[in-house]
């Protein structure tokens, strides 16, 4: 099959199937091998781009969808979309930050690291699908875990979780996951150096009001009567 036919084949089913795209069903619907097919929908993507396109493909992991270009959202979300806009809290940017790196992480471990209840969080964020189930973890009670979804990817413009910005380097378990009780322990910490601080400062501020005022000398005393 020539190149160009190729190329319109992948514009199709991108733009039909709506959602992300597998290059293995690429491959099996055009019976090209998966590295032509990537190399070719990189040249589509340049393509596009080089034609001011209001269309683009994106790759979300390992697949591609066809997709509007952001910059073009305010003008086509009051026709097609009348639901109300996603509005995300600084809790639930925190917990959902908390899970992209984070995943298969529990709702109790969640909470050791916010400090406070995330169940309306965790309930908002699955309901707009950015994060989903990701299986019962192997302990007591086999508790539900969580993990982002592609839609956190495409919302926040990454092909997958690799490209997220780097974190500190804390201590990091069998399952390439952040120790909890290391992050506790290091707020635990933070919080005794504030608090000591803040003591210190009570403290030398107690002296300065308690500190006697200097008596004047005595020809200061003349000049000033």
């Amino acid at each position: 099959m020539e190149i160009e036919k190729i190329k319109s084949v992948i514009e199709a089913i991108l733009f039909a199937a709506g959602r992300v795209v597998n290059v293995n069903e690429l491959v099996s619907a055009l019976e090209v091998n998966s590295e032509d097919i990537i190399n070719i929908i990189e040249s589509m993507k340049q393509e596009f781009e080089e034609q001011n396109r209001g269309i683009q493909i994106i790759k979300v992991e390992n697949g591609y969808q066809m997709c509007t270009k952001t910059e073009y959202y305010e003008y086509i979300y009051p026709i097609f979309d009348k639901r109300n806009k996603p509005n995300l809290s600084n809790a639930a940017l925190e917990t959902l930050a908390i899970i992209a790196y984070n995943p298969k992480i529990t709702r109790a471990e969640i909470e050791s690291i916010r400090g406070v209840n995330s169940d309306a969080t965790i309930y908002k964020l699955l309901e707009y699908n950015l994060i989903e189930d990701a299986g019962k973890l192997d302990a007591p009670g086999r508790p539900t875990t969580y993990r982002t979804t592609q839609n956190f990817l495409k919302m926040f413009g990454y092909s997958n979780s690799d490209e997220l910005p780097e974190l500190p380097k804390y201590k990091m378990d069998e399952n390439q996951q952040i120790v909890i009780d290391d992050i506790i322990e290091e707020n635990k910490k933070e919080e005794e150096i504030e608090e000591a601080s803040e003591e210190l400062l009570q403290e030398d501020t107690k002296v300065e009001q308690e500190a006697p005022m200097p008596e004047r000398e005595e020809g200061e005393s003349a000049s000033q009567e």
